[in-house]
């Protein structure tokens, strides 16, 4: 069957290839996609659609993941190959989480589950042809900055990254960029007009974690004294960016998981689950695979959230993009007025020559600090304060040596503290989970002993 307006290329409207072996999902998808002012071709077997596209240009591929001479997948693989970038959506079987992770994993732009729900393929069909329509990308003042080799490979791997639906892990050490990486890939992509909604998972308390995702209504518990919106309903249409994903209890990764498979949320104490048009990306600075073999981390919910991983490097393997790094930084700093101040050649010799624990964040709070120390507008070694790696704390061996218990035991902690505020880059939750104490106890032990955020000695 064929349904195709052929007007001039000037004026021309988006065509979109059907490819299914049932006639009356065939009827049902065309009838649709003409509707929304589509031009729609059909064909019924992977051969059929290779002839097709041999001869045509198309927005938008919809395929059965199930045909007679093959599956949808290697229709996926083909076009990949052609190298013409039309966006390729898979239908699945109800429930199949399998195919649907196998479907985002070969290159598919997202997936739909039969029986086939108009409004969500409408919304994926926007979705992919708004593709099309970026002239350029709009994330103007987020940049990835670097021409170092891990970088390029980052940045490129972004690209391909916006260019699809599937669920995205971006793995990499505290302050390393994650949440702008992410930031990237929604601000290039399909969803780009849509919300971008960060959440620290590590952030929340346990009790109240399904309300803030799901939402609730009014009087489902006390103090709730109207219905509310959830992440998932604050991000439909967007992104929602799940940072620190680790620290989800397993309670919640259930919940989390059901959410992710069938595109609906509940919110809590509602009767009836409503859909969601959300895509996941998440990161976090531990090991995820690690946390699966000890029980710690669903592994069903790893599958479907690591379906591409993205890694970031850390600001060690790519020094020699911290001069070109550090002066954005200062430029933004400066931003408030006057010149940026400027860093003397020993100053990015020494900047060079360290290994950044706290990666791109704490180069920022170096920086920061620095400006704020220096008399005038050119940063010295000496207004960096560095500490080289594994070096003691100043007067530390001295107060170790006193007789003063409390003074003793007080050093000790302090260090603790340190070492891993200086191993997590300042990010005061993953401190905590890795000294065994919870984020109110570190708090009031940093107020305690006199730590500031940015403290260094």
């Amino acid at each position: 069957m064929r349904r195709t307006d052929r007007p001039a290329e000037r004026g021309r409207i988006a065509q979109v290839l059907v490819v299914d072996d049932e006639p009356d999902i065939r009827e049902l998808l065309e009838l649709t996609l003409v509707r929304m002012g589509l031009g729609v071709q059909s064909a019924g077997s992977i051969a059929e659609a290779k002839e097709r596209l041999k001869g045509e240009r198309f927005e938008l591929c919809l395929t059965d993941m199930r045909l007679g001479d093959g599956e949808g997948l290697d229709l996926v693989r083909h076009i990949a190959g052609l190298g013409n970038d039309t966006p390729v959506a898979v239908i699945t079987a109800y429930g199949s989480a399998e195919n649907a992770v196998a479907a985002l994993k070969a290159g598919a732009f997202d997936y739909v589950s039969k029986p086939v729900g108009l409004e969500q393929l409408r919304a994926l069909v926007r979705s992919a042809l708004s593709l099309a329509d970026r002239a350029e990308p709009p994330a103007k003042g987020q940049r990835l900055l670097g021409e170092s080799a891990p970088l390029v490979h980052v940045r490129a791997l972004i690209g391909k990254l916006a260019r699809t639906q599937a669920p995205v892990y971006i793995s990499g050490e505290s302050g390393s960029g994650k949440e702008l990486a992410a930031r990237l890939i929604h601000e290039n992509g399909a969803r780009r007009d849509r919300p971008f909604v960060p959440v620290n998972c590590g952030a929340i308390p346990e009790t109240l974690m399904e309300s803030e995702f799901f939402g609730y209504k009014k009087g489902a518990f006390t103090g709730a004294a109207e219905d509310r919106e959830g992440f998932f309903q604050a991000a439909n249409g967007g992104t929602l960016f799940l940072d620190e994903v680790a620290e989800l209890p397993l309670a919640m990764q259930v919940k989390l998981l059901r959410a992710i498979q069938e595109k609906r949320v509940r919110k809590v104490g509602a009767t009836q689950e409503d859909p969601v048009d959300v895509r996941i990306i998440c990161a976090t600075h531990q090991k995820l695979a690690a946390l699966v073999a000890a029980g710690k981390f669903r592994q069903d919910l790893f599958y479907r959230l690591n379906v591409i991983e993205l890694a970031m490097p850390p600001l060690r393997e790519c020094r020699e993009d911290v001069p070109v790094i550090a002066q954005a930084i200062l430029e933004r700093l400066a931003a408030a007025g006057g010149p940026p101040a400027r860093l003397t050649a020993e100053a990015l010799a020494a900047l060079g020559g360290y290994d950044f624990p706290g990666n791109i964040r704490e180069l920022e709070n170096i920086l920061e600090r620095a400006v704020a120390l220096s008399a005038s507008g050119e940063i010295g070694v000496d207004d960096l304060r560095l500490t080289p790696a594994g070096a003691d704390e100043p007067g530390e061996a001295e107060a170790e040596r006193s007789g003063a218990l409390p003074d003793y035991l007080d050093n000790l902690e302090r260090k603790a503290i340190l070492e891993a505020l200086g191993k997590t880059g300042f990010n005061r939750t993953a401190a905590a989970k890795l000294l065994g104490i919870t984020f109110r106890q570190l708090r009031y032990r940093m107020q305690r002993l006199g730590i500031k955020d940015d403290s260094r000695g």
